[in-house]
Formats: C-alpha cells, sequence, structure tokens
C-alpha cells in the first residue's frame, strides 16, 4: 500500500473511533430563550399574567392551590446524555419556581440544580391478600363440577353470554 493510503485510513479511523466517544445530548423539558428566562423574574414588578406572556405555560403547577396561601409554577430543564449503548445519565437539571401569592403577584423565585437533588429508595415489598393462594391447577380445575349443570344444555342463558345456543 502506499504511503498516502496507510495515512488516510489512520485518519479515517481515528476519526471514526473519536466520534464514536461523543455523548448524545437530548434536551428535555422548557427551554428558555436567550431574551427569557425564568430566572429573571422580578418579585417586586411581576404577576401571573406577566410571566405566562412571557414564558409561557410552566412545566408544572403545584396542586391544591385552593387549599393553600401560595400557588407555586416550576419551569423544569434537563439534559440527558447517552454514550453509545450504556443506559442515558441526566448531565445537567435545573428547576425554577416560581411562587405566587393569593393576588396573583410573584413573590418568591427559587433556583434548584442537580445538585440539589435526592435519589429515593423504592420499598420493594408486596402486600399481603388475605384467603389462601391457588397454585395454577387448582386455579384451572377448581371450577369443575360447581356449575348446575341444568344451565349448561337447553334454551335458558348462561350467564355472561356465550355464542352457543341459548347463549344469548
Amino acid at each position: 500500500m502506499s504511503r498516502t493510503l496507510v495515512k488516510t485510513v489512520a485518519v479515517l479511523a481515528v476519526a471514526f473511533l473519536s466520534t464514536a466517544c461523543n455523548p448524545i445530548l437530548r434536551t428535555h423539558g422548557y427551554v428558555p430563550t436567550v431574551k427569557n428566562k425564568p430566572q429573571e423574574v422580578n418579585p417586586e414588578t411581576d404577576t401571573k399574567a406577566t410571566v405566562l406572556a412571557r414564558l409561557g405555560n410552566p412545566s408544572v403547577k403545584s396542586t391544591f392551590e385552593e387549599d393553600i396561601e401560595d400557588d407555586t409554577w416550576f419551569y423544569m430543564n434537563s439534559v440527558r446524555e447517552r454514550y453509545a449503548y450504556l443506559r442515558p445519565q441526566i448531565s445537567d437539571r435545573n428547576i425554577t419556581a416560581i411562587t405566587f401569592n393569593e393576588d396573583g403577584q410573584v413573590t418568591k423565585v427559587s433556583e434548584y440544580g442537580i445538585e440539589d437533588g435526592r435519589y429515593v429508595n423504592y420499598v420493594d415489598r408486596k402486600t399481603p391478600t388475605r384467603g389462601r393462594q391457588l397454585s395454577v391447577l387448582e386455579q384451572v380445575f377448581g371450577t369443575i363440577g360447581r356449575l348446575p349443570t341444568s344451565q349448561l344444555g337447553g334454551n335458558q342463558p348462561v350467564p355472561g353470554g356465550g355464542g352457543g345456543p341459548g347463549g344469548g
């Protein structure tokens, strides 16, 4: 092989291997524009109407708005990285919480990042049920002998329909 062909193959191999290590980035949630960032909401001048006009609908609103004094809107954004076949990992998360009073005036703007998150351990327990556990065979053969034979034949309707004679 010629020297230039070897160099070309080497350069292509290095380029291919280096691109295989680059992550695929995906942004999820609210994507702020350069002009309108949730962090720039001013508690002294902004209201629900101005926040809605400037930022649009929030990602999530607080629940039970009628039962509490404060109403909070959350604007959430996260970036996930994925390397080849590996499970995606969240590399960045921004949550902006905008709290309103009952008059619709902004009272507080809070920012949370990925460092503020907490892992939640799920409990893998099963709730016991009453009664005894039936095996598969007991479930299949348990109904034999329980149906009255007078309802299986003739022109009387069978419970649950049925498509046969008298199955209506």
